[in-house]
């Protein structure tokens, strides 16, 4: 598995907050890091970066059977697979979660009690998901145009078929939109900030941000849902909100030697 980090210039010298960016479909560790525009304003709020590849790759490593794109290599969907063949390598949650985690801290100036996730599409349901499984890890959330409610959705039907199996009940835990709902004491929880284009192609089949604002509205999750006309599924999407998404991270994961102002 490959990962690119972006480390600031205040990780010379102190323990910088980290932020994992998950990408979407067809994506891999490089998407990010060449379209997302995010280094400037990391570099001057002391924000560490790290974009990991979107599924296991390699000689040997199950693809769809159909070759198609939204399943398979590029599309880990940021689960531990259960069905074979897929269960012996598409393991993203524990990748994302453990090993990585291992990683980074052995080898960069990194602070592992400020740590938060976003993400796009595909990677916006990881780190929703991700981000709500694991709050003793992420201490901040955010995603542009994610998959909310991927139980359904086609993307996440394929998807959680092949990886889980056919039993739908088994695939709640990895839909947003019905742990949201579902979540104790959830007003007071961080904020979560969302931005959605609201000419992409896929808003209405696929990413269905409706259900999961219904469900915030349910339990009292702090989402702030931002719809943005004339913007589409693209990274000119992402790169346009990235400065905001950032801020909203550093203002949690305030680095303790940075000057940098929030």
């Amino acid at each position: 598995m490959k990962f690119a980090v972006y480390e600031p210039p205040q990780a010379k010298s102190c323990l910088v907050p980290v932020v994992t960016f998950l990408a979407g479909l067809t994506c891999n560790e490089e998407t990010f890091m060449t379209k997302g525009g995010a280094q400037r304003i990391a570099s001057e709020l002391g924000l560490m970066i790290v974009a990991p590849d979107t599924s296991p790759r390699g000689e040997g490593i199950v693809d769809d059977p159909e070759g198609a794109w939204d399943f398979g290599l590029g599309a880990g969907f940021y689960l531990n697979a259960t069905q074979n063949p897929y269960a012996k390598n598409y393991n993203m949650d524990n990748y994302i979660t453990h090993d990585l985690q291992k990683v980074i801290f052995e080898n960069f100036n990194a602070s592992k009690i400020a740590q938060g996730i976003f993400g796009h599409s595909m990677g916006g349901h990881g780190a929703l998901t991700l981000g709500l499984k694991y709050e003793n890890l992420y201490k901040s959330i955010s995603a542009f145009a994610p998959i909310c409610a991927p139980v359904s959705c086609p993307w996440g039907q394929k998807a959680f078929t092949y990886y889980l199996g056919s039993n739908r009940k088994s695939w709640e835990k990895f839909d947003s939109s019905l742990l949201i709902a579902n979540i104790k004491s959830a007003k007071y929880k961080a904020p979560i900030l969302i931005d959605q284009g609201m000419r992409d192609q896929f808003l209405i089949d696929q990413l269905q941000p409706h259900l999961l604002e219904r469900a915030a509205n349910v339990s009292g999750y702090p989402i702030n849902i931002r719809r943005h006309n004339d913007y589409d599924h693209g990274y000119f999407f992402v790169s346009t909100f990235m400065e905001d998404h950032l801020i909203h991270h550093a203002k949690t994961l305030k680095c303790s030697c940075c000057k940098a102002s929030v």
